[in-house]
């Protein structure tokens, strides 16, 4: 079994719901990064909060950083399921 591979979310319900839950993660990450740069931006547009606008821009390129992270983080879990779904069968007797 693959990383990156479309069969293993859709091996069982176990792995859609682990699937499902992630790309509700990464959404939520995704949108909270840009809504990080938007505000970040304006607020380089006055001098007073130029300070405030940087730790914006630090935290929303921390959040693009995560996006990679659990994208790897989901693969590696459904990974494991399916090697745990192979043990499974294995120890049972079923092909």
């Amino acid at each position: 079994m693959m990383l990156f591979h479309h069969r293993n979310r859709d091996r069982n319900a176990d792995t859609r719901r682990v699937y499902a839950l992630f790309e509700i993660a990464h959404t939520a990450v995704d949108f909270l990064a840009a809504l990080c740069f938007l505000v970040g931006s304006v607020l380089f547009l006055f001098p007073a909060f130029e300070t405030p606008a940087v730790w914006l821009f630090i935290l929303g390129s921390v959040f693009f950083m995560a996006k990679p992270t659990l994208r790897l983080v989901r693969e590696l879990k459904l990974w494991r399921m399916g090697k745990l779904d192979r043990l499974a069968r294995r120890e049972t007797g079923d092909p």
